[in-house]
């Protein structure tokens, strides 16, 4: 496919990332800084403008008449928007804009409807959202959903003493007879889609695929807290904070926001009347402890800065038992970051280039199947991938025992008319299905792929 990327900042290069090398697509990038232009160029086998997006030259000199998609994240909202608009008129190419502020968000099904947008993206509630998730599953690291929300692929750290330290995965249902599936094992940096005779162990980061009431039902037998917290403390009162906090004050979660801007403070006061605002340096550590760390069940470090988030967080795990969330921006220093055990870790820019990712992989895929969802999972080091299975499905003629699929993939669970199945060798696919797939190979866009 021939996409258009306008904005090359640490998104807009994630994206080229994804698209350029593991989905090969002909991508064409905008930006008006040509020093970033010639170094994603040079890279990558990628084409590049230097200039405005939003000019009709400029988008005529990309290619947008020819263009199935452009995809602006530029750091404006309104030129995210105008760019997506004039791109409309020149081309016929699907859009998608990179839309931030509240206040715009608040309206957004009626500037999707106007401009014509297939897609908009909010880097900020995106992640706000996958923080809520966590906070109403504590013990899990990172939370999937599939299946309309009926499915989730859970990632947790096996603690020292687990049940499951040196159990082989083929034995957790017999022993533990409980109805979840292991589909991916991370150690020492590296990933593994695991057989039955693969032998976990503490300090694994394993994902399970499970039913909402399966998932709490495992956990709670190897002695895992499943309850939600009942409180948090936020430092920062950003975006993210806002829209976290209303979606947690929304389940009876008690929130508390330190921000020192007295502003800002003033403005959450009014837009969140159920959350208590702190105006105060949430980098001072009196100040935290003044504010209940210690008692608190869940600590969330969103500033702007992500070295204060991270020391933040390292300072609350010597303070608390709760769970820590820290937000990071740049990913760049990911694989440091993991090394220094700071709980869940959230990169917004991740998050945008997965959904974006998403989008994109759907609209390529053929008549056999659909994309429904797609998820990274283990570090981004493999994918969870979710496809409708469609009449004319090349894997629906046998049972999967039979299937010859390539190396490094597992099917995990399939949706039939919202019953959820955990697969095994004499269970078939059929029309209407939902199937998740995972797999640490990249840029599978039709179920046939899975295949040899």
């Amino acid at each position: 496919m021939n996409i258009i990327i306008a904005g090359c900042g640490k998104v807009g290069q994630k994206i080229v990332e994804r698209l350029a090398i593991e989905e090969d697509h002909n991508i064409t990038v905008i930006d008006y800084n040509p020093d970033v232009v010639t170094n994603l160029t040079s890279n990558y086998d990628i084409m590049g403008v230097v200039g405005d997006a939003s000019d009709v030259d400029t988008l005529k000199e990309a290619g947008i008449k020819n263009s199935d998609i452009l995809i602006a994240i530029m750091g404006s909202d309104e030129l995210n928007m105008l760019t997506c608009l004039m791109a409309k008129k020149l081309g016929d190419c699907r859009t998608i804009a990179r839309v931030r502020k509240p206040e715009h968000t608040r309206s957004i099904h009626v500037i999707k409807d106007e401009l014509g947008l297939a897609m908009i993206v909010n880097p900020e509630r995106a992640a706000a959202s996958e923080i809520a998730r966590i906070l109403r599953f504590p013990s899990a690291i990172k939370i999937d959903t599939f299946a309309k929300g009926r499915v989730e692929i859970l990632g947790f750290k096996v603690p020292e003493y687990s049940v499951l330290n040196n159990m082989k995965v083929s034995e957790v249902v017999l022993k533990l007879k409980c109805d979840v599936l292991i589909c991916g094992v991370e150690r020492e940096n590296k990933a593994f889609i695991p057989d039955g005779n693969f032998v976990l162990k503490s300090g694994d980061n394993i994902s399970i695929v499970a039913s909402i009431k399966n998932g709490h039902a495992f956990f709670k037998k190897i002695g895992i807290k499943t309850d939600r917290v009942k409180d948090t403390i936020i430092v920062g009162g950003g975006d993210t904070a806002y829209y976290l906090a209303n979606q947690l004050a929304e389940t009876g979660i008690d929130v508390k926001i330190i921000e020192k801007d007295a502003a800002r403070c003033d403005e959450l006061c009014q837009l969140l009347p159920k959350a208590d605002i702190i105006h105060g340096d949430g980098t001072e550590k009196h100040l935290l402890i003044e504010e209940g760390l210690a008692d608190a069940e869940s600590f969330v470090s969103l500033t702007n800065i992500d070295e204060e988030n991270i020391l933040l967080s390292l300072f609350a795990k010597t303070k608390t038992d709760g769970k820590i969330v820290t937000k990071v921006n740049r990913i760049e220093y990911d694989d440091v970051i993991t090394n220094l055990n700071l709980g869940s870790v959230i990169y917004p820019k991740n998050i945008t280039a997965e959904y974006i990712v998403r989008f994109v992989r759907a609209k390529k895929n053929s008549f056999g199947s659909n994309i429904e969802a797609m998820h990274y999972i283990l570090d981004g080091k493999a994918e969870a991938l979710e496809f409708r299975i469609g009449e004319n499905s090349s894997v629906s003629a046998t049972t999967l025992e039979k299937l010859q699929l390539k190396e490094n993939i597992l099917i995990a669970c399939i949706n039939r008319s919202n019953q959820i199945i955990i697969p095994r060798g004499k269970d078939t696919l059929t029309k209407g299905d939902t199937v998740i797939v995972v797999t640490t190979n990249s840029g599978y866009q039709d179920i046939s792929d899975i295949l040899k």
